[in-house]
């Protein structure tokens, strides 16, 4: 009943599953979607779910504007920054959900509640994407280790 809410027809919320592509791996699927995410906004394209036969009954998928990816979808840079959810449902239990977005005056990508470096990748090997895990007892001492991470890489 959430997602998708009050979305134009011709801006679907997309929805997909890096799981489907290179399997479940545990504890690291998490940073495979957001590995998969910053690439999809490098690239400007979104990957296919794989082995996709049908959407499952279980979701009212009328409620909103969301569709499955069951073909790669385009997502060229535009007049606003694109945006990604990534969401990683542990078995010890632990949920983590990172939003992504795209800092279009630098081409680089920003996060909430994980912390990304890009450098430009070039064709000698450049170093690519890193993500930095923050963690904090609560909401202010996550903001106060981002800070702390964000002069430490300003410097």
């Amino acid at each position: 009943a959430t997602y998708g809410q009050g979305r134009d027809a011709d801006r679907p919320l997309w929805v997909g599953s890096v799981k489907s592509n290179i399997g479940h791996t545990a504890g690291l699927s998490g940073l495979a979607g957001v590995i998969r995410t910053v690439m999809a906004m490098r690239h400007g394209t979104v990957p296919r779910t794989l082995h996709l036969d049908e959407p499952t009954p279980h979701v009212d998928w009328s409620a909103g504007t969301v569709r499955l990816l069951s073909e790669t979808v385009p997502w060229p840079a535009g007049q606003r920054p694109r945006r990604a959810g990534v969401s990683s449902f542990g078995m010890s239990g632990t949920n983590v959900h990172v939003i992504l977005e795209e800092n279009q005056d630098s081409g680089t990508v920003s996060t909430t509640g994980v912390a990304a470096a890009d450098s430009a990748a070039d064709d000698t090997g450049g170093t690519g994407v890193f993500p930095w895990v923050v963690s904090g007892r609560d909401a202010a001492g996550l903001s106060a280790q981002a800070g702390r991470l964000s002069a430490f890489v300003s410097g």
